[in-house]
């Protein structure tokens, strides 16, 4: 891959955002519950479908972009088969997102009746249904990723089905949660709360950031520097997540707030304080950016933006 100048003009995020947003929601729309039974397909569209910030679709597309964003213009079919390969791993970590969000809003789990501004899966179609909608959204995930039409080579199928794996496992997601509930009530030191959600959250936004570089020709620094950024993206997004408890209504973020105070959850709010807490989100996101200028990459924009978008959310 030769070198390519640096890419400075401004990026209009709204118009990159939809412009991607547009081809994940016509793929989930077109693969989702297709010919699942007895009512399953509508369970797991219903989960999916119509709502979400669509952050870690988006951070897959945005990481694919830098990779190749120093792909010469004869190369397109070499473009065209990454685009291709991060499309689907787009929609499959999205996937494994809306299943881990069904089974947490169950009543074994956080027993929650609001999603996404809708009532959640069980409370519309029963904890059963429920159940088996992030089941099998869970396992089409990976079906997605494994093609057999030749457009996602087996060794990117290997590494993308690798990192959603390691993600959304006992090393990622479905540890932090572990950690997560064994901590209710509990007094975590900042450490022990940045290790839960290093797990619980920044896990797969992490390994979505990967996912879309292993779609993509990156060198060994691009690698090291987008896999901090995609940590410290993790991190942020958590951060941000409890102050919006705090300082936001349920109208206004789509679930249910305050949840954490009165669940007795250590929060970063909670341990370090309302001001502290944003205070080291700013710093957070320094360090996104910090990662992004370490990259070599010619255009980081849309990261750079996406970091931004974070920190800066009110929902």
């Amino acid at each position: 891959m030769s070198a390519a100048p640096v890419v400075n003009a401004p990026l209009d995020l709204a118009a990159w955002s939809q412009r991607h947003l547009a081809r994940v929601e016509q793929a989930l729309s077109r693969w989702v519950g297709e010919g699942a039974p007895a009512g399953l397909g509508e369970a797991m569209r219903y989960a999916v479908l119509d709502g979400g910030k669509r952050l870690r679709p988006l951070l897959v597309l945005a990481a694919e972009e830098a990779v190749c964003s120093g792909v010469a213009p004869d190369e397109a079919a070499l473009r065209a088969q990454s685009d291709g390969a991060a499309l689907r791993a787009a929609c499959a970590v999205e996937l494994i997102h809306a299943y881990s969000l069904v089974h947490d809003d169950m009543p074994c789990m956080d027993n929650d009746v609001l999603r996404r501004g809708k009532p959640t899966v069980h409370v519309q179609f029963g904890e059963a249904q429920a159940l088996l909608a992030g089941d099998a959204l869970q396992a089409f995930a990976f079906e997605l990723l494994t093609p057999d039409d030749g457009s996602v080579p087996p060794a990117v199928q290997a590494v993308l089905c690798r990192l959603l794996a390691r993600a959304a496992g006992s090393a990622g997601m479905a540890g932090g949660q572990a950690i997560d509930l064994a901590s209710v009530g509990v007094a975590l030191t900042e450490d022990q709360l940045r290790h839960m959600h290093r797990l619980k959250t920044g896990a797969l936004l992490q390994g979505s950031v990967m996912m879309g570089v292993a779609c993509g020709p990156a060198d060994a620094q691009a690698h090291e520097a987008l896999s901090d950024y995609g940590a410290v993206m993790g991190l942020a997004f958590q951060v941000v997540d409890d102050i919006l408890d705090v300082v936001a209504d349920s109208a206004t973020l789509g679930k249910t707030a305050g949840k954490d105070a009165a669940s007795d959850k250590p929060t970063y709010v909670s341990l370090l304080g309302l001001g502290n807490a944003q205070a080291y989100a700013r710093e957070l996101q320094v360090q996104a950016h910090a990662a992004l200028a370490r990259s070599g990459l010619a255009d980081t924009r849309a990261l750079a933006a996406l970091a931004d978008m974070v920190v800066d959310r009110t929902h």
